[in-house]
């Protein structure tokens, strides 16, 4: 690679200058494509090419562009060649191998299959990144959007989403399911972490800033992916906070509180919008044709793609429901062929009309254009060996110690190099638990992963000497100062559902026995909400709020150093219940522990 290849790659920040360039490239279109050898270049603009190829493509090869399907599902690329399908996602299970140049083969293999059908129309390839390229170990994972969102530095959300972007696009990726941009009415959500705040604000910020991250200027440059919002709508109000549970919604709710971020993301020219699994009103959304079509496509004027969620194309039932709401592609992990042969039949019985399969047809080839797989349909090699560089991490770094909310100190910090301190606990130095759920695998893990930092790592890096303790003090532990490091266990989605908004008792005694040992105690939280914590609080002498750092637990040290001068500036995203009886808590109640927006300015 040349040096200016290198600068043009590695300058995320200042890419305008490399952008001009490339765009000229990336817009030639490339003629003959398919067996047929179907000339494009016959039409002059991408509306022509497009309505060119709707009038040459069969009721099947329509379908198939509306299928999305799991690769490694028992999904062949000759499958992919057979059925038409217009796009494979990436989720938990086997991976291509260990190295990104395994995954840049994998994808494209199964692209040369999609450029071997009949009209040859390149394939779109999806994944969960929701915070980094967090389904390849190796990657860079920043915090989850709850941490990102505590930083209120939209800059650095931005410049999070773009290189998110580069290392997507360097693992064989064109396509992200994020951001999500839900806002949290109820914290036994178990999806509260994906969201950024409950405050519509906040949320509306972070949206443009993730969007315009992840797609930039252009989507054509190689750099750039097209980002999703989801999960189109309220699906962060459901009653008891639900995982697709239903929300009842009326008018000016979601005039003035839900559409907005999604209004924001329109104006961005997001590529996609997911739907959720919740139901509003009692409709669920998958199959709710007003707010899906009279609403976001209406009324927001959204010309992009909409997609359901996992397996959403018949998960209530026929397809044809869901489709003439509105939706245009359907994601079906591994059980397209159920989903491809009942939409067909409905088409031919009358139930879906041609002109909708047409208009979901045109969106997705408008966006296939958009991202120019016309005339660059291979994964971007040259993107791999920016995976993980360490000016990515320096990013994340940053990210990390300005997520974290400093909610009490009395006196304990910033520490000194040389004071003797012992590091508590197993969140302390398994970077699986400071992650959460969506790193690495669906659920998250335990263990540590390629590249991360724990917390204990970023300690010792000014303090060698540090100490760790997995199971709480030592009765004989010589170190004046107890890192108590504590919180909840991984999830996702609906296995994060719960009433438990507490500490376990075993962390909660690590606390307490620290402090009984007359040791100085900073307790960092390690959590994908808030929770009821008062008596930690109050056992404490430090408390820190640090959400789900992700990969670099070394900026937790930062804060707790002063590394550089460094000061807390993390604001909290959510307010903070005082009882459970409490919940759920808005964020100008009077009744909180601690009210949204606070967080320690100083030490």
């Amino acid at each position: 690679m040349s040096k200016k290849s290198l600068f043009c790659l590695i300058s995320v920040f200042a890419l305008t200058s490399c952008a001009t360039k490339q765009t000229v490239e990336q817009n030639q279109v490339i003629c003959k494509w398919g067996t047929q050898q179907f000339d494009l270049c016959a039409f002059n603009t991408q509306s022509e090419r497009i309505e060119a190829l709707i009038s040459e493509m069969t009721l099947k090869e329509k379908i198939g562009q509306m299928t999305q399907s799991v690769w490694h599902n028992n999904v062949s690329p000759e499958e992919i060649r057979n059925k038409n399908i217009g796009s494979i996602i990436h989720t938990d299970g086997p991976v291509p191998g260990p190295n990104p140049e395994d995954w840049i083969t994998t994808f494209d293999e199964f692209q040369r299959e999609a450029l071997n059908t009949r009209l040859g129309i390149p394939l779109m390839t999806a994944v969960d990144a929701v915070h980094g390229q967090s389904t390849f170990d190796g990657a860079v994972i920043f915090p989850h959007n709850i941490g990102m969102a505590a930083t209120r530095n939209y800059d650095l959300i931005r410049k999070a989403a773009e290189i998110t972007a580069i290392e997507m696009a360097g693992t064989g990726f064109n396509w992200t399911f994020s951001p999500c941009i839900a806002m949290p009415q109820h914290e036994y959500w178990g999806r509260v972490y994906e969201g950024f705040s409950e405050d519509l604000d906040i949320t509306r910020q972070a949206t443009k800033a993730s969007v315009t991250g992840h797609q930039g200027q252009d989507l054509s440059l190689p750099y750039t992916v097209a980002a999703t919002a989801k999960h189109f709508i309220a699906d962060g109000g459901t009653e008891g906070g639900r995982e697709g549970g239903n929300s009842i919604v009326n008018e000016n709710l979601l005039r003035e509180y839900l559409l907005p971020p999604y209004e924001i993301a329109v104006d961005e020219n997001i590529a996609s919008i997911m739907v959720g699994f919740n139901s509003v009103n009692g409709i669920n959304m998958h199959q709710h044709t007003h707010l899906v079509t009279n609403v976001l496509k209406g009324e927001l004027g959204f010309d992009g793609v909409v997609l359901t969620d996992w397996n959403g194309g018949i998960r209530w039932g026929e397809p044809h429901t869901v489709i003439n709401a509105g939706v245009d592609i359907a994601m079906q992990p591994g059980n397209h062929d159920e989903f491809m042969s009942k939409l067909e039949a409905s088409v031919l019985d009358g139930k879906v009309p041609i002109t909708r399969i047409d208009d979901a047809v045109r969106r997705i080839l408008n966006m296939k254009y958009d991202l120019g797989l016309f005339s660059s349909p291979f994964a971007k090699s040259e993107f791999s060996e920016l995976i993980g560089q360490q000016e990515h991490r320096d990013i994340a770094r940053q990210a990390v110690r300005e997520s974290l909310v400093l909610m009490k100190n009395d006196g304990v910090l910033p520490l000194n190099k040389n004071d003797e301190v012992a590091v508590i606990g197993e969140h302390g130095h398994l970077a699986g638990l400071q992650s959460g759920g969506w790193s690495i695998r669906w659920q998250g893990q335990y263990q540590s992963y390629s590249g991360s930092t724990t917390i204990l790592e970023g300690i010792r890096e000014i303090n060698p000497d540090a100490e760790y303790y997995a199971q709480g003090c030592p009765v004989d532990m010589e170190a004046d100062i107890a890192i108590v490091a504590v919180g909840e266990r991984p999830y996702a989605e609906f296995k994060g559902d719960t009433d438990q908004l507490y500490l376990t008792e075993r962390h909660k005694a690590f606390i307490k026995d620290c402090k009984a040992l007359g040791k100085k105690v900073v307790t960092v939280l390690i959590s994908g909400r808030v929770l009821i914590i008062e008596d930690d609080f109050n056992n404490s002498d430090a408390f820190i709020a640090a959400w789900l750092p992700g990969s670099e637990g070394g900026g937790i040290a930062d804060l707790l150093y002063s590394t550089d001068g460094f000061k807390p500036v993390g604001k909290s995203p959510y307010a903070w219940p005082k009882r459970f009886e409490d919940l759920p808590l808005g964020e100008f109640d009077e009744r909180a522990l601690f009210p949204f927006d606070y967080g320690m300015s100083d030490f």
